[in-house]
């Protein structure tokens, strides 16, 4: 029997995990500046600047919910914080029999605090940063007309530093499609969050929370990226951006112990999305 577009493609995105190395995916021009705290300027180092860093934000400023709060901003709800942590002392003395009191002993202390990303953040005037070099963005026709075809689709906005799916406003914010290093990776990009569109009670029900790096987040990745793909190949969309999408598959395939059978039942999850979007019964 003939195999399906899907079938297909999820071979080769199987095939493709067991080679995989995992990059951190973001496909747009972003100005890496070093982590720093948005109040006091000072940039973060030591174990702080890998704590940070690690999670790729476009924006370089780190800030408290104190300090938001002070400058008249407001936290973006369902936003996670993040640790930092410092060194600090203690002075103890230890009285003598006398009225003398020993040296006091400085007694170093680690403590932690959570501090926000600028990009989770609203109601705080951070600087401008420098645009980077613009993409020559030219429209994929196939990937338009899909667009278009999707009439209960979510709103589509731009301009933001981020791309997100927001399943409260049932709304997806990406970066303008002038920074997106091809026309290739922007359509990607869109259809990952297309997938996650689809998990909303309304549509699919899938369950689509979760906090960063557990289970739930974990798979609801696989399936969205998984949607991307077959989007991708639907689309005529250059088979490099599959293996780009099953480099950042395998990170979470990491996550989740190595269990490649995830993949076959995320792609299941996957085609129902994607054929939801395309306005297909099942192959």
């Amino acid at each position: 029997m003939k195999k399906s577009a899907y079938a297909r493609v999820t071979e080769r995105m199987l095939e493709l995990l067991e080679q995989g190395v995992c990059p951190w995916r973001r496909p747009w021009n972003r100005l890496r500046l070093r982590p720093r705290n948005f109040v006091s300027d000072r940039p973060y180092s030591g174990v702080n600047w890998f704590l940070l860093e690690a999670m790729a934000f476009d924006l370089p400023w780190f800030i408290t919910f104190h300090q938001v709060k002070a400058k008249g901003g407001k936290v973006l709800k369902g936003s996670k914080g993040l640790p930092v942590v410092y060194w600090g002392t203690l002075e103890a003395g230890k009285e003598s029999p006398g009225d003398d009191q020993e040296e006091a002993r400085k007694i170093p202390f680690l403590k932690a605090y959570i501090v926000f990303n600028a990009c989770q953040v609203e109601g705080v005037e951070f600087p401008d940063l420098p645009e980077a070099q613009p993409l020559n963005f030219s429209p994929i026709e196939a990937a338009e007309r899909v667009l278009e075809g999707w009439a209960d689709g979510p709103e589509v906005l731009h301009g933001y530093q981020q791309a997100c799916y927001i399943p409260e406003k049932d709304m997806i914010q990406l970066p303008p499609q002038m920074r997106f290093t091809s026309s290739a990776e922007y359509y990607c990009t869109l259809f990952h969050e297309l997938g996650h569109a689809t998990g909303v009670e309304k549509r699919l029900n899938r369950k689509i929370g979760g906090s960063f790096g557990d289970g739930d987040y974990s798979r609801e990745e696989l399936v969205a990226e998984m949607t991307a793909a077959f989007l991708c190949a639907h689309c005529g969309i250059d088979n490099s951006v599959m293996e780009n999408s099953a480099a950042y598959l395998q990170g979470w395939i990491r996550v989740l112990k190595g269990d490649n059978k995830l993949v076959v039942t995320a792609a299941s999850q996957a085609q129902k999305a994607a054929n939801l979007i395309l306005g297909q019964s099942e192959e």
